[in-house]
C-alpha cells in the first residue's frame, strides 16, 4: 500500500471512531455556563442554570424555595408549607380543624370535618348514620336498614314476601322469588299452563317451544 493511501485509510478509521467524528461537540459549540454531556454529542447547563432557547440562563430562586437542579420546569420548588404564586412562594394558610397535606402545598380537614370553601365545617351525622372516609358527599351514610331522605336516616319498610336490599337507589327492598311488585307490595306471580318462573324469579316465561302471547302460552 502506498504511503498516501495508508494515511487516508488510517484517517478514515479515526473519523469513524465514536467521539471523533465531525459531529463531535467542541468547546466552541458549548454556550456559556454549560458543559459537554460526556458523550461528545451534546451539552448540559451547569448547576444553577437551565436551558432556554439554546442558552443557559441562571435560575433565580425566590424566598422559601430551593433549587431542583433539573433541566425542565422553573428550576426551583417551594419549601414544605409553601405553595407557588407566580414567581414566588407564599405560606399555606391552614384553617381551624385542618392540617398540612403530605405534599405540603395544601391542607386537609380533620376527621369529623369536611372542606367548605376555604375552611372546615363539622359533619353533622344524623341518628342511625355513621361517618365515612369519603372526601366527597355529606361525609356520612345511613346504617343498614335505613336510607337517607332530606338529611336524615329513615327506616326501610320491607313489605310482606320481600327482603331488604342494601342499595342507594330503588325502594330498598325486593320481592321474594315467586312474587312480583304490584302497587307497592309483593303479589304472587300468576302463571298460566305450560309456563315457569324466569331467571329473575319475579316473572314467568313459557316452556319451549311455546311463546308468550298476552298472558298465555301458545304455539308459535
Amino acid at each position: 500500500m502506498r504511503p498516501c493511501a495508508m494515511v487516508l485509510a488510517v484517517l478514515a478509521v479515526w473519523l469513524a471512531m465514536p467521539g471523533t467524528s465531525s459531529a463531535q461537540v467542541t468547546a466552541a459549540t458549548v454556550p456559556p455556563n454549560a458543559h459537554g454531556d460526556g458523550l461528545g454529542r451534546g451539552w448540559e447547563c451547569d448547576e444553577g442554570f437551565r436551558k432556554v432557547d439554546g442558552a443557559c440562563v441562571g435560575v433565580s430562586v425566590p424566598e422559601n424555595a430551593f433549587m431542583t437542579n433539573v433541566s425542565y420546569g422553573r428550576g426551583w420548588e417551594c419549601l414544605r408549607g409553601y405553595k407557588e404564586k407566580g414567581e414566588t412562594c407564599v405560606a399555606v394558610v391552614i384553617p381551624p380543624h385542618a392540617f398540612l397535606s403530605a405534599y405540603g402545598d395544601t391542607w386537609n380537614c380533620e376527621r369529623t370535618y369536611r372542606r367548605q370553601g376555604e375552611g372546615c365545617v363539622e359533619i353533622k351525622v344524623p341518628k342511625n348514620g355513621y361517618l365515612t372516609n369519603a372526601s366527597h358527599g355529606a361525609g356520612w351514610e345511613c346504617e343498614r336498614g335505613y336510607r337517607e331522605s332530606e338529611g336524615v336516616c329513615v327506616a326501610v319498610k320491607v313489605p310482606e314476601n320481600a327482603y331488604f336490599v342494601d342499595s342507594s337507589y330503588g325502594d330498598g327492598w325486593k320481592c321474594e322469588r315467586g312474587y312480583h311488585l304490584e302497587n307497592g307490595a309483593c303479589a304472587v306471580v300468576q302463571m298460566p299452563q305450560n309456563a315457569h318462573l324466569d331467571r329473575t324469579g319475579n316473572d314467568w316465561e313459557c316452556n319451549p317451544p311455546l311463546m308468550r302471547q298476552m298472558n298465555i302460552c301458545l304455539q308459535p
